[in-house]
């Protein structure tokens, strides 16, 4: 189905994908909780996605602590869509 997106294959990422889409943002120690992955492989899925142009990041400080921010870009929210569609039309299929 070429509608898949194949960056969205990987659970993670669409996991990502979906809650980004459901908040403004997210940081990195929360997709780290409820993903439950190391820094390293989160890290790896994010930067993906980022490259893709899906995602962007911010760096803050919270209470003196360095704060990594995630949020879907215009790019990644369309693709999130399209590729839920494409999974939507695929259970579909009689």
């Amino acid at each position: 189905m070429k509608e898949l997106d194949p960056l969205f294959e990987h659970r993670a990422r669409l996991t990502i994908g979906v809650l980004l889409m459901r908040h403004t943002k997210i940081s990195f120690a929360k997709f780290k909780e409820e993903l439950q992955m190391t820094d390293g492989n989160l890290g790896a899925q994010l930067r993906k996605l980022e490259d893709a142009g899906y995602v962007s990041l911010k760096r803050d400080f919270v209470d003196r602590k360095p704060v990594t921010w995630y949020s879907l870009t215009a790019v990644g929210k369309k693709a999130v869509k399209n590729h839920i569609a494409a999974l939507q039309d695929l259970i579909n299929l009689e």
